[in-house]
């Protein structure tokens, strides 16, 4: 009997629609209070999930979401760095 295995599914927190883990991009604060972009989607810390489209990066940008969900400043490099992961 064959077993099906779940596909972990996350929201993104500018379009709110759940999405396959594989098709978003994890920004994660670790404790020491650190942004960066979490490759791996296993870093340490609060994460918060961003769809992998130029578009809706430049929208957290525009209206600071992620800012709010880690609850902490984000610098320019981490935005710059989600867009070329996206435009990749």
């Amino acid at each position: 009997m064959n077993k099906v295995r779940k596909i972990p599914l996350r929201k993104c927190v500018v379009t709110g629609e759940r999405c396959e883990k594989k098709q978003l991009i994890r920004v994660v604060r670790s404790p020491e209070g650190v942004v960066t972009v979490d490759p791996t989607g296993k870093a340490n810390g609060r994460g918060a999930y961003l769809k992998n489209d130029p578009a809706v990066i430049r929208q957290a940008q525009k209206t600071k979401v992620l800012e709010r969900h880690l609850e902490t400043a984000i610098p320019d490099a981490v935005y710059e760095e989600l867009l070329k992961k996206a435009s990749a």
